[in-house]
């Protein structure tokens, strides 16, 4: 057990002070019944109280002493289930991501589904946004600060080309990044790589994961699958969600008409090598039953947990049950 402020404890030593002034008041009260000891009736009464006197004085003493721990903040490591993990909300913001196949378009109905998923997640989740064209781009590293994942959301719109590899290879080095130390040793040194990761067994996840929302039609470099079997072998499932209708629309982009289509196989290939799911979403009411079937790690975790309230409790207990006592049998409160 630990104190949050043990400055507190030293309170503790009044103890010691108050058994004393009851050892020179119990010696006062004898020495009154042997004064008027003719009168019969105090000796009496001390006889039929006994031992019983002590008890109050002793309760309200054991009160106070816990009552002192208790403004000592007092803090104990407790295993508290909760859900944790890390989860990259990935989007694709290349330009077709502009179609209007789902209403108001493809961008803006993802993100209304992605709002609604942060704001229903427990603070053990930490959530990164990752937006990716044709190339990765972190717009917000993992973290459990709702405003500022909202922010980042808030910020996305359609760009460029898609790459879907480098969408989930810039999760992956995310990932990577927010579960690594920070170093605090400074070195002008050349750092040395960092080697590949070894395989884990197959079926074998950590509680990270990607959530990939795209209309799957990757157009440039690298090959998705080889990321995707790096998200595997790093123990991350990917869930992917195809955005958009598989019969497609057709954009008109700087002069150019362009029909774009969900590459619904992609997607499925995707998350079939890391294990995950995947989702089609043609509405944004699609979407949001989507990130609820997202499941997360349940894990029983130690941490220090403050126990004031139990101490306090304890110390007015005790302080009730001594002032109960005196009144029964001595008629008055110590």
């Amino acid at each position: 057990m630990s104190f949050i402020w043990p400055l507190m404890l030293i309170l503790l030593l009044l103890l010691p002070l108050g058994v004393v002034l009851y050892v020179r008041m119990q010696r006062r009260r004898r020495r009154m019944m042997a004064s008027y000891g003719s009168m019969g009736l105090v000796q009496t009464a001390g006889r039929q109280l006994g031992a019983r006197r002590h008890i109050p004085p002793t309760l309200f003493l054991i009160g106070l002493g816990i009552l002192i721990i208790a403004l000592a903040r007092p803090q104990t490591v407790v295993s508290v289930p909760r859900v944790e993990g890390t989860v990259m909300l990935t989007f694709d913001v290349s330009g077709s991501m502009a179609a209007e196949d789902l209403q108001p378009n493809r961008m803006e109905a993802a993100k209304v589904a992605a709002r609604a998923f942060v704001e229903q997640q427990p603070r053990g989740v930490q959530i990164g946004i990752l937006a990716f064209s044709d190339s990765g781009l972190a717009v917000q590293a993992p973290t459990n600060d709702q405003a500022a994942i909202l922010a980042a959301i808030n910020r996305l719109s359609p760009q460029r080309g898609t790459s879907l590899g480098q969408g989930i290879l810039a999760a992956l080095n995310t990932i990577e990044t927010a579960n690594q130390p920070p170093s605090k040793i400074y070195t002008n040194l050349t750092p040395t790589p960092a080697p590949s990761p070894t395989p884990v067994p197959q079926g074998t996840y950590t509680s990270a994961a990607i959530v990939l929302l795209s209309d799957g039609e990757n157009n440039e470099n690298p090959d998705p699958l080889q990321a995707a079997q790096l998200a595997a072998d790093r123990g991350v499932r990917i869930y992917t969600v195809g955005i958009g209708s598989t019969a497609g629309t057709t954009l008109h982009v700087n002069g150019f008409t362009v029909h774009t289509s969900l590459d619904e196989a992609m997607l499925q290939h995707i998350a079939q090598l890391t294990e995950g799911d995947y989702y089609h979403a043609e509405s944004g009411q699609d979407l949001r039953a989507i990130y609820e079937n997202l499941g997360l790690q349940l894990v029983i975790k130690p941490e220090d947990t403050e126990v004031t309230a139990l101490f306090a409790g304890a110390g007015v207990l005790f302080l009730l049950i001594g002032g109960i006592c005196s009144m029964l049998w001595l008629s008055r409160v110590p």
